[in-house]
């Protein structure tokens, strides 16, 4: 089976896919806690250039992120569509069951902005650097020991789920089952989904044994340490001071 891989294009050559991991995470994540604290919606739009810059200094395929970050932009879409008729304020459209008010436009257009910025970001951290290369640096950024090796197993096991479900599928299939929304279907696809979940803790359970009687003690194993080079402060450091400059401006004006 195909799967969609976020980090597809870690391979390329550009100035994002060779910054450090380590600095990439922590100068993203940075940018992203600062727009979404963003609360003027013009520097909530260059929040978004800004993260559009990025994404094409990393030479990510336009149809690549497109196919990636559809359905999320879809989701922060439906929360602007549905402020934009709640909230309470002077009306710019009058319905015969809602009413579509300039604070709910202002401030689902403001929450929007925000989220499209950072989800880039967030995509860029993925899609820039292979997953194992991000595990590392996350282990190697002295993180609980368990929390890195949780995100590294559920990374590589939900794939196995998708299989395991599947192949569920497949065999409800051909015995002449077709889903759908009638009560029926929706009570067999919750069994199911209960299969998968003992059928998911029962695997794990085999891995670990497997694992520990081949030595697995919990540590990550690293057989390379990344080097911070000069260039990977200088872009850290100006990545964390354009993130201040979005909360500074805004105070000195």
């Amino acid at each position: 089976m195909n799967y969609p891989r976020v980090d597809e294009y870690s391979g390329i050559e550009s100035i994002i896919h060779n910054f450090d991991p380590r600095a990439k995470i922590i100068t993203f994540t940075t940018l992203i806690f600062s727009f979404v604290f963003i609360e003027n919606i013009s520097l909530a739009i260059l929040a978004i250039l800004f993260s559009i810059i990025l994404v094409s200094l990393a030479k990510l395929p336009p149809e690549f992120v497109y196919r990636h970050l559809k359905y999320p932009v879809l989701f922060l879409f439906s929360i602007f569509f549905v402020m934009a008729f709640t909230i309470k304020g002077n009306d710019i459209l009058n319905l015969p069951l809602v009413d579509l008010t300039f604070e709910g436009v202002y401030l689902g257009s403001l929450i929007f902005f925000r989220g499209v910025a950072a989800l880039l970001l967030a995509f860029l951290i993925f899609s820039t650097s292979r997953f194992d290369a991000i595990i590392k640096a996350i282990y190697m950024m002295k993180l609980p020991n368990v929390f890195v090796q949780m995100i590294a197993f559920s990374y590589r096991y939900i794939f196995v789920i998708i299989d395991e479900f599947q192949n569920m599928k497949k065999a409800l299939s051909s015995k002449g089952f077709v889903f759908g929304l009638n009560q029926y279907s929706l009570s067999l696809i919750g069994n199911m989904i209960g299969g998968l979940l003992i059928r998911s803790y029962e695997r794990g359970d085999r891995v670990h044994s497997s694992m520990v009687s081949k030595g697995y003690g919990g540590a990550q194993q690293l057989f390379f340490e990344y080097n911070m080079k000069l260039k990977d402060y200088t872009m850290g450091i100006s990545f964390i001071v354009i993130a201040l400059l979005f909360h500074i401006y805004p105070v000195i004006l």
